[in-house]
């Protein structure tokens, strides 16, 4: 069918009204209640705001207001708030030099078009103004009284385009939302006070967090400690590198304090909180070889590098960023959390230790008075007569599964992190003492982590040995061909061998001698999927440590074998010196600290 045909009319290209492209603008920018708090929050932390308070009610569908106390607005300025990219943050000669939150300038008409919008502003010098704007009309300023600061209030969202509330959530899943994103730009800025405040439920505090001081590592913790709890940061290892002018900070939880979904990860590029998936990766890849499969890591990483070498206009929202040197990036952050995790030695997390004291502790129902008459001398010897037991009348008929070590341990090993043997329970738990308190280790979890980082460290000085295929493997993958042989230098180092080999097409030669007989195809496809995912690809150097973590779990003492107490004793050793070995080549953490404290308590004695 031709646009001759008259039943077709040609369309004809008209342009839209104001009202309009706001309306459109606030589709990309206003996604959902959540989305106006972070632009106005934003807004309020580049003009220099100490203290912001959120107040919302019904999930932000009726009420969003944004108070601060930041350097304000003048009487002129207010109408070209409301003005399409008009912004005080840059002045457009340089889009790689961004150093604020905001730079369109959209953020306003947007809500404006699609809400009902008051600004109350007052700069220093001047008097207080306000000026409202319902569903794209303006109308006059006015004179209003301010002490100082900003107050932004967006009521009635979405009320000039009613389709767009049919897709909003519940008010409880919208508030999530809002919570989440204060949450995130309270962690970027440890230096402002926060406050959230659900105005449906009374003015209810859903978050607060008090301005911190101190350097930037304190603060930052004081802020972490008091969004994510305090069991992260005592559960956080620092990060504190550089590398080529990139600077990588924060905090990276340990490996046995993993969650169960990636709901911790936090990642800011030049304080501005970002999604980025390339960064997740990195997380991920820095963990590889100590997580099971289904576990997370929790962190908060700043990233700060100099603006001209990252790009933050990609997204409508801010939220992912482009990097000049992504490989750059990525290196950054793998190398720094494995040198943090093999430089922390053997630590184990707190939550575990607590869970076991909880799992020991029984719940009272009345309170519990230990003390009583003091019995006669007469009585304490009865007692022990009655009680007295008769070995030769009452042989014991089973083997106890304990054994106590006499004199295989020198006194000053409880000086040691793990400290001194001093029994094997079940043929497999190891108990040690302490200056502190006590330590339960899984041997066989340990060994097999000693194992595992022995065959590690012999691969990567003697190199993975290769195995020549009789016949190359041919294997077609069409424009991804390409890809891959880009990546050839890098599989080569890992003992995979590929070359060309005609138009889209790929000749595996060598393939590493570790994996025995491996199914080629699959291999290179899923090397592939992460290439084209995380920018390379780390599915070979998983399959190699698998294979070593399956040698070094056959290898390790099994449990059922009973160990001396200078085999204890040397097996805790070398877990104070071996890397990562506070948890197995599952995930699964290798021991436990019970502090003396704290065991005193479950009998009472403090």
């Amino acid at each position: 069918m031709s646009l001759d045909d008259p039943k077709i009319s040609r369309p004809i290209i008209r342009q839209l009204d104001e009202t309009a492209i706001n309306r459109i603008a606030a589709g990309e920018v206003v996604e959902r209640p959540a989305s106006a708090v972070k632009e106005l929050v934003e807004n309020a932390l580049d003009a220099g705001a100490t203290r912001v308070l959120i107040e919302v009610a019904h999930g932000g569908k009726s009420l969003i207001r944004v108070s601060d106390d930041g350097c304000g607005m003048g009487p002129d300025d207010l109408p070209l708030a409301l003005s399409r990219h008009a912004t005080s943050k840059i002045d457009g000669s340089d889009l790689l030099n961004i150093q604020s939150f905001g730079f369109r300038g959209e953020a306003l008409p947007s809500l404006g078009a699609v809400g009902r919008l008051k600004i109350t502003s007052r700069a220093q010098g001047h008097e207080g103004h306000e000026i409202a704007v319902n569903g794209g009309v303006t109308d006059p300023i006015r004179p209003a009284a301010l002490s100082r600061g900003t107050i932004v209030e967006l009521r009635d969202l979405f009320f000039a385009t009613p389709a767009r509330l049919k897709f909003l959530r519940s008010d409880r899943a919208e508030m999530q939302a809002i919570t989440d994103v204060v949450r995130r730009l309270a962690m970027a800025e440890p230096a402002v006070g926060f406050t959230l405040k659900d105005m449906t439920d009374a003015g209810r505090v859903v978050l607060r967090a008090d301005p911190e001081s101190g350097d930037l590592f304190d603060a930052l913790a004081g802020r972490l400690r008091g969004l994510l709890g305090r069991e992260f940061i005592d559960n956080a290892l620092m990060i504190d590198a550089e590398r080529d002018g990139l600077c990588l900070r924060g905090y990276a939880g340990l490996p046995t304090a993993s969650r169960g979904a990636a709901v911790a990860q936090f990642f800011f590029v030049n304080g501005r909180p970002v999604r980025d998936k390339q960064l997740y990766g990195a997380l991920r890849a820095g963990y590889m070889d100590v997580l099971a499969r289904d576990r997370h890591p929790a962190a908060a990483l700043f990233l700060d590098c100099p603006p001209a070498r990252v790009d933050v206009n990609v997204h409508p929202a801010k939220a992912e960023v482009r990097f000049r040197d992504p490989d750059l990036v990525r290196g950054l952050v793998v190398a720094s959390l494995r040198h943090a995790l093999a430089g922390a030695g053997p630590q184990s997390a707190t939550t575990i230790g607590d869970g076991m004291l909880g799992a020991f502790r029984p719940e009272a129902t009345t309170p519990r008075i230990y003390q009583m008459d003091r019995p006669s001398q007469t009585s304490l010897i009865r007692a022990r007569d009655w009680q007295a037991p008769h070995l030769a009348e009452a042989p014991t008929p089973w083997t106890p599964s304990a054994r106590i070590e006499e004199g295989a341990t020198l006194p000053e090993a409880t000086t040691r992190p793990l400290g001194a043997a001093r029994a094997q329970l079940h043929e497999n738990y190891i108990i040690a003492q302490t200056e502190t308190g006590m330590v339960i280790v899984d041997a066989h979890a340990a060994h097999e982590r000693l194992v595992y980082e022995r065959l590690k460290r012999q691969m990567e000085e003697n190199g993975i040995a290769r195995q020549a295929l009789l016949i190359p493997e041919i294997v077609s993958l069409g424009a991804d061909a390409e890809r891959l042989l880009s990546h050839a230098d890098d599989l080569a180092a890992l003992g995979l061998i590929i070359e060309p080999f005609g138009p889209g097409t790929i000749a595996v030669r060598e393939t590493p001698a570790l994996l025995g007989a491996v199914a080629v195809e699959p291999l290179l496809r899923d090397i592939l999927d992460q290439i084209d995912d995380l920018g390379r690809s780390e599915a070979l150097r998983a399959r190699l440590d698998a294979v070593l973590s399956r040698i070094a779990c056959h290898g390790s003492v099994r449990t059922g074998r009973r160990m001396s107490g200078e085999e204890m004793n040397a097996l805790l050793r070398e877990m104070e010196a071996t890397p990562k070995s506070g948890q197995c080549n599952h995930g699964r953490p290798t021991f436990v600290t019970l502090a003396l404290s704290d065991i005193e308590k479950l009998f009472g004695r403090s």
